[in-house]
């Protein structure tokens, strides 16, 4: 059983940087991918970026450049560093481990890119 914790949203003006964190509970979490998904009013849950528990990233192209995940495995704890941030990019972000369909979930954390 793995449970996550999502942190690090707000409110931030366009041009603006975020860090999101995903803190996890369960010894086995660092042998768990883990991806970034948004979910903004009216649209599906949109993949954004992924970590395996090795390190190796996937990006979205909607992201790539922009935002960048990163894990550390001593805190349980991956994290997505979020730059030049457009009114678009506001949504609800929710971070996943172990896959979109049999995987956990967090209660995700809201961001809000105010032009």
């Amino acid at each position: 059983q793995v449970q996550l914790v999502e942190s690090g949203g707000g409110l931030v003006q366009a041009g603006g940087s975020l860090r999101l964190s995903c803190a996890a509970s369960g010894r086995t979490f660092s042998s768990y991918a883990v991806g970034w998904f948004r979910q903004a009013p009216g649209k599906e849950r949109e993949f954004l970026a992924a970590i395996t528990s090795g390190g190796t990233t996937n990006y979205a192209d909607s992201v790539r450049g922009r935002f960048t995940i990163s894990r550390d495995n001593a805190k349980n704890t991956v994290y997505l560093q979020m730059n030049s941030l457009k009114p678009e990019d506001t949504a609800v972000y929710y971070c996943n481990a172990g896959g979109r369909i049999l995987g956990y979930w967090g209660q995700g954390t809201q961001v809000t890119v105010s032009s």
